[in-house]
C-alpha cells in the first residue's frame, strides 16, 4: 500500500470548520471529507492533519506523488479552497488515475493549486 500517492486533508483550526467559512456548515465539510476518503479508497494513502499551515487558503488538501513518481521528479501539489463536490471529486479522480507524476492533473483543480508561502502574484512565476 505504500506505493500509492498520499492525500493529506487539513482539518485544524480553520479548515473543515465554520471559522473561515461561516456560510458552510460543519456537516458540509464532514461530507466532503467522507466523499474524498471514499473516492480515494484503495488508490491513495489518506490522512487528516491538525494544521498544514496556510490557513488563509483553507480548506487545504495536499496530494503527494507515489514513491516511484517522486523519485522520477514529481512533487506534492497543494490545493486551496477545496470546498465543493467538484473539487473534491477531481482530487479523488486524480489519485485514482495515479496522482502527481503519473496522471495529468484535472483542469478543474487548476484554480486550486498554490505554492505555500508565496503571494498570489508570485505563484504564476513559480508555476511557469
Amino acid at each position: 500500500m505504500s506505493a500509492l500517492p498520499a492525500v493529506t486533508v487539513c482539518r485544524g483550526c480553520c479548515c473543515g470548520s465554520g471559522r473561515k467559512h461561516p456560510d458552510l456548515e460543519r456537516a458540509h465539510h464532514d461530507a466532503l471529507l467522507d466523499r474524498l476518503a471514499g473516492g480515494a479508497a484503495g488508490h491513495a494513502r489518506f490522512r487528516t492533519s491538525e494544521c498544514l499551515g496556510p490557513c488563509a487558503d483553507s480548506d487545504v488538501v495536499v496530494v503527494a506523488p507515489a514513491p516511484g513518481a517522486r523519485r522520477a521528479g514529481a512533487r506534492p501539489v497543494w490545493l486551496r479552497a477545496v470546498l465543493d463536490a467538484t473539487a473534491t471529486d477531481a482530487v479523488a479522480a486524480w489519485v485514482r488515475a495515479g496522482g502527481p507524476g503519473a496522471a495529468p492533473r484535472p483542469p478543474a483543480l487548476d484554480p486550486h493549486v498554490f505554492v505555500p508561502g508565496l503571494r498570489a502574484s508570485e505563484e504564476g512565476r513559480a508555476a511557469g
